[in-house]
């Protein structure tokens, strides 16, 4: 039985963190894979978190590397879908995006808004 690509609601998963960015490698010949267009792909590690459940790691897979997302970031998964594959007797779920990119920080007070780190009197 084949199953097609599934599409998932990234926004379901919770927040989101970058654990690990990596370039994908044949672990036989070491060389970079590719995807069908010749991008390199890279597996991204994110602990996901959904409102009420324990948190998740899963490896993201992702054609070329993933602009301006460093470990320790919050992130959005643009595009994501998992798929289930078999090969040589093994099984198991795998996830893709079109895109990992840094989710928006919230905004800062600018200098001289908001609390008084001193406390003291105006």
């Amino acid at each position: 039985m084949t199953l097609k690509n599934l599409p998932l609601d990234a926004a379901r998963l919770g927040s989101a963190l970058c654990v690990s960015v990596e370039e994908k490698t044949d672990p036989e010949t070491g060389q970079a894979k590719a995807d069908r267009d010749g991008l390199p792909v890279w597996t991204v590690g994110v602990a996901v978190r959904p409102e009420g459940r324990k948190t998740a790691l899963i490896e993201v897979a992702v054609s070329g590397e993933p602009a301006g997302v460093e470990v320790g970031q919050a992130v959005r998964l643009v595009g994501l879908e998992a798929f289930w594959w078999e090969m040589n007797g093994r099984m198991g779920l795998s996830f893709r995006a079109a895109s990992v990119v840094p989710a928006i920080a919230p905004a800062r007070p600018a200098s001289g808004e908001g609390p008084r780190a001193s406390g003291g009197a105006k």
